[in-house]
């Protein structure tokens, strides 16, 4: 499934469409440093960060798109550079687990 398609499926905010990509799983975590080395390349990563940092981490783990949980909203420097990394940026209001769930179901079922 692509970001865009899960974006849609989820009902997800857009904050930067990004580049097309294939989601293959997701991956939950705020703490960077653990992202970095642990997260999948292609995975859908939830977190509540919401600083320019996330966007250097999903770019290093090469994370298919980012999807901030509990109504996090992107500050000004993330948004700027997701936009040019183009890194597929979405939002939801639902907590991470929730939102995790909905992302697994999506993905298998």
């Amino acid at each position: 499934m692509t970001a865009e398609a899960l974006a849609e499926a989820m009902g997800l905010a857009v904050f930067c469409p990004g580049r097309e990509r294939e989601v293959t799983s997701g991956w939950c975590g705020d703490l960077l440093s653990k992202v970095m080395v642990s997260a999948p390349a292609g995975c859908a990563w939830l977190t509540v960060m919401t600083n320019v940092s996330v966007a250097a981490v999903a770019v290093l783990c090469d994370a298919a798109c980012v999807i901030l949980a509990q109504g996090a909203r992107p500050d000004e420097a993330l948004l700027a550079r997701a936009q040019s990394e183009k890194i597929p940026l979405f939002g939801t209001d639902d907590d991470v687990f929730t939102a995790a769930v909905r992302l697994g179901k999506l993905l298998f079922g």
